[in-house]
């Protein structure tokens, strides 16, 4: 693998669709390695906006945008980061050997919305998931519920993140907001949503697989210690590594995660989401890119989630060592502003092994993740407990113009 020098003819160029704070810490991890970072999103000033080479603000999934913008910048490689993407645009600009895009379109098609990868866990590679339906409207929706999903059931948008537009419904008479909430929280209305019914399961994992070569490039499949994770809402609101898991289950989860990432194809880290309970394990989800639960990987690997991500798109060898137990607590705005400020950071700071990444987001709803607080210790009960004080003494306030 050869990397040029940013800014100049011979630069190795890479662009990410979206640039959130996960793309935020790829971008940074990126540039570590003397690579050329474009950032693209679709608001002004977002967080890897403010660290990239250059940032653009497009709406990217409009076909004739995208290609301008891959026209002008001319990327060596494509990282889509979030889910809102003209997918068939970025077929056609690999297969005319324009850019490279990460890991691969099929992944990037595939995952971008929840009926694609359930198909293909589910029904193609034979992969034990919860009982599923797709609904296009409010009485195909009762219908799938009433022919078998049951109560309780979870509600979600076929496209979405960090749990926008799920609901978890109990009886007949949430149906009706469920629908309506999924089709509002989408992050594209695709008139689809799927209902899933719910599992008894004792605790979700992320297994953050890594598909990347080694030094005689040939591609290998690492995984990192499992992550669990806490989550309200359908987002995450608590993560920790490492989840202690009975050791069948533990290859259960890798085989079932080889299995999906091996089908999607191409280089990178992916976060694959699986319920598990004794030595059972079911799929969930995956997304061709770093998660938001792995954040953790920040205080407890040699190497972040991020640091992998742009070592394997790149070609380059990995190494996912867990240094030290770890966790990770959100850390919400409070407050709907475009001036939020925080205070009492000196005390969040005190707590023993504590860091804090604040996000940069120009402007703060009162559920948006704004920031996380970071936090190691002997174990993952200390690590916790560290965490969540650090994120609960970060006060967020609003100043006046």
């Amino acid at each position: 693998m050869k990397i040029g020098t940013p800014l100049s003819p011979n630069a190795t160029r890479v662009m990410l669709l979206g640039s959130g704070e996960l793309g935020k810490e790829v971008i940074i991890a990126l540039q570590r390695l003397g690579v050329e970072v474009i950032a693209v999103d679709r608001y002004a000033n977002a967080p890897g906006h403010q660290v990239a080479h250059r940032a653009h603000v497009i709406d990217m999934t409009d076909d004739a945008a995208l290609r301008a913008l891959i026209a002008a910048e001319k990327p060596h490689l494509i990282v889509p980061e979030i889910e809102a993407l003209n997918t068939a645009t970025l077929g056609e600009i690999e297969a005319h050997g324009i850019a490279q895009v990460i890991p691969t379109v099929k992944a990037v098609q595939l995952t971008m919305n929840r009926e694609g990868i359930r198909r293909l866990a589910a029904e193609e590679l034979g992969l034990p998931t919860s009982p599923y339906a797709f609904a296009d409207s409010l009485p195909a929706l009762q219908k799938a519920i009433d022919d078998g999903i049951g109560y309780p059931c979870f509600i979600k948008p076929t496209m979405s993140s960090s749990g926008k537009g799920q609901s978890r419904i109990t009886d007949a008479s949430e149906v009706a907001a469920a629908w309506d909430y999924a089709a509002s929280g989408g992050r594209v209305n695709q008139g689809v949503v799927i209902v899933e019914g719910q599992i008894d399961f004792d605790y979700e994992i992320t297994l953050l697989t890594v598909r990347a070569r080694n030094a005689q490039g040939e591609i290998e499949t690492h995984f990192c210690e499992p992550i669990g994770h806490l989550q309200q809402k359908g987002d995450y609101v608590e993560s920790w590594q490492p989840q202690p898991m009975n050791s069948q289950a533990l290859l259960r989860a890798q085989q079932i995660a080889k299995s999906v990432t091996d089908s999607l194809g191409g280089l990178g880290l992916f976060g694959v989401e699986l319920f598990v309970k004794g030595k059972e394990v079911w799929f969930s989800e995956v997304s061709p890119r770093p998660h938001d639960t792995g954040m953790v990987t920040m205080a407890s690997q040699r190497f972040s989630e991020f640091d992998l991500h742009a070592r394997a798109i790149l070609g380059l060898p990995v190494n996912v060592r867990l240094d030290r137990p770890a966790a990770s607590a959100v850390i919400y705005g409070g407050a709907d502003s475009r001036q939020l400020a925080y205070e009492n950071i000196e005390q969040a700071l005190a707590v023993p092994e504590s860091d804090l990444r604040l996000f940069g987001k120009p402007e703060s709803f009162n559920r948006r993740r704004m920031g996380v607080a970071l936090a190691s210790g002997k174990d993952v009960d200390e690590a916790r407990a560290r965490a969540k004080l650090a994120a609960s003494l970060v006060r967020p306030i609003v100043e006046a113009a």
